[in-house]
């Protein structure tokens, strides 16, 4: 645990302390020039399932994304246009798909990774997360044959777009929407090409057989670039530093699986979640009106459940409260856990123990810069 605080300071020294300050003034606060913030995960639930609370209006994350992808995108989308698009994205993500993407895609940087650790090899993790994730995402948004130099490069281009926000942003500068939208837009003539291609081996063609256009593929090809990198990338190393912080061993599938869970809990992929309210509500006790910014501390509503402990149970209304909630649950949710699967079963099976780490700084999701495993 102090490693995970050390890594949040790291990437917040100031946002972290006040956010983890705010948990002590009760599950509901109204704080002036902030916000409504919330500390408390059945409050946090409640709100994410409200239709009055939503993702498109002030001090929303459409403040933050409408201006870089468009307004027609799962990250900033309400109502029945909304719940259209996923629907129509549901099949990409059905656990067969993915887990048939993921194996095939890292089949080979798996194989090598395992191969090192074996002859005994101190890897930097990071460095491996980065070249999978990158994989996955290049697959995903249309290449084919993806290269090591091509999966570490898009994984940068995601990760100096995600880097432009802060737990203090509400809107990018003119400057930063120019620099997205430059990165966004290879991205997109990649995606674009796939598409027109029409070949349903690949995601985009199988978004066009499902009767997507071509702006819904293209624009969720570019949510999917920059939402899928950073959640698995970051949290593979938090998950193994805490095991091995922990001195606790993962032995079958079933011990994974509540491992991933309990490090999700603690390391919190998304930290923070904001919503606009569209109409007069109650959060907890506080009075919310129209133009009112709600933001759900999703970290400490996580947090107040105690230590890393992989034994606990969640109870139901913190259940993967940090993919959300009701209609915004993660779309991508089971690909997400596709790769974690792979890439931990592959990592643990070798019982490493951390070797050296390193914190980034800077960053929106807090990380390792570099965490070294070694099985020797």
């Amino acid at each position: 645990m102090a490693a995970e605080n050390r890594l949040y300071l790291a990437a917040h020294p100031v946002a972290y302390p006040l956010m983890r300050l705010l948990a002590r003034f009760g599950p509901v606060v109204r704080v002036p020039g902030l916000g409504v913030v919330v500390n408390d995960a059945a409050t946090a639930r409640e709100v994410l399932t409200d239709e009055r609370f939503r993702k498109d209006g002030p001090g929303s994350p459409g403040d933050l994304w409408t201006p870089v992808l468009g307004p027609s995108v799962l990250l900033n989308m309400e109502g029945e246009g909304h719940t259209a698009l996923r629907r129509r994205l549901a099949p990409l993500f059905a656990p067969a798909q993915v887990e048939a993407l993921v194996a095939e895609v890292l089949e080979g940087p798996l194989g090598d990774l395992s191969a090192r650790l074996s002859r005994g090899e101190t890897v930097d993790l990071v460095d491996e997360m980065r070249l999978m994730a990158g994989a996955v995402i290049c697959r995903l948004v249309g290449m084919r044959e993806v290269s090591a130099r091509d999966a570490r490069a898009l994984f940068a281009d995601g990760e100096r777009v995600v880097s432009m926000v802060s737990l203090r942003s509400r809107r990018l500068s003119d400057r930063q929407v120019a620099v997205a939208r430059r990165v966004l837009d290879r991205v997109g003539a990649v995606a674009a090409a796939a598409y027109d291609e029409g070949d349903e081996s690949t995601v985009m063609g199988r978004m066009r057989a499902l009767g997507l256009s071509a702006a819904e593929a293209r624009g969720a090809a570019a949510a999917f670039f920059l939402t899928g990198t950073e959640t698995v990338a970051t949290f593979v190393p938090r998950l193994v530093a805490l095991l091995d912080d922990a001195g606790v061993r993962v032995e079958g599938p079933q011990e994974l699986d509540r491992a991933i869970d309990e490090a999700l809990r603690i390391t919190t992929p998304t930290p923070v979640m904001l919503r606009s309210v569209a109409a007069p509500a109650r959060v907890g006790r506080v009075r919310v009106r129209p133009g009112d910014r709600v933001l759900i501390v999703t970290h400490n509503c996580a947090r107040a459940h105690g230590p890393f402990d992989p034994a606990a149970k969640h109870p139901p209304e913190l259940r993967r409260l940090w993919f959300g909630a009701g209609p915004h649950f993660c779309v991508g949710y089971p690909l997400a856990m596709a790769e974690i699967r792979a890439v931990a079963g592959a990592v643990l099976a070798h019982r490493p123990r951390v070797a050296g780490r390193k914190a980034a700084r800077g960053v929106l999701i807090p990380t390792y810069r570099h965490l070294w495993i070694t099985c020797g």
